[in-house]
């Protein structure tokens, strides 16, 4: 191969779809940390797990709590985009509550072997992570022009 011939990597990672799933593995990994100490914190309130419905709630709202710093961040750094922030917004929620649910059929799913701690935590939120990417990408924040 020539030296003029760009390696596949190279390829790769040029691509705007590439770096645009970086970005969004990076805004995701701060959505993440958002989740994850919104989700310590309010589960301090039932220490024990006493309550298994608390689980679901708490998971709830820390999951949307990530996800509205997550909708900022792509909306400005990720896929910049100009569009209608109301609509996108609304598209946004949209996936998140798709994404959501998602990770609530997964807790339900694993948390007899897990239990209602970080663990079905972690393993539910990563979950929704490509799907929210794609749907993200393709209906929310596509490009108009």
């Amino acid at each position: 191969m020539s030296e003029a011939t760009p390696s596949l990597v190279s390829r790769i990672t040029q691509r705007r779809g590439f770096r645009q799933f970086v970005k969004f593995a990076i805004v995701g990994t701060s959505g993440f940390a958002v989740n994850f100490i919104i989700f310590t914190v309010l589960q301090q309130f039932d220490p024990n797990h006493v309550v298994p419905q608390h689980y679901y709630v708490i998971y709830s709202i820390a999951f949307l709590g990530g996800g509205v710093s997550n909708y900022f961040l792509n909306r400005r750094w990720t896929f910049r985009s100009t569009g209608h922030a109301g609509r996108e917004g609304a598209q946004f929620l949209s996936v998140s509550v798709i994404a959501l649910a998602v990770g609530l059929a997964v807790s339900w799913l694993v948390h007899p072997y897990l239990g209602n701690g970080h663990k079905t935590w972690f393993v539910s939120t990563v979950a929704g992570i490509f799907v929210n990417f794609f749907i993200n990408k393709y209906w929310t924040f596509r490009p108009t022009d």
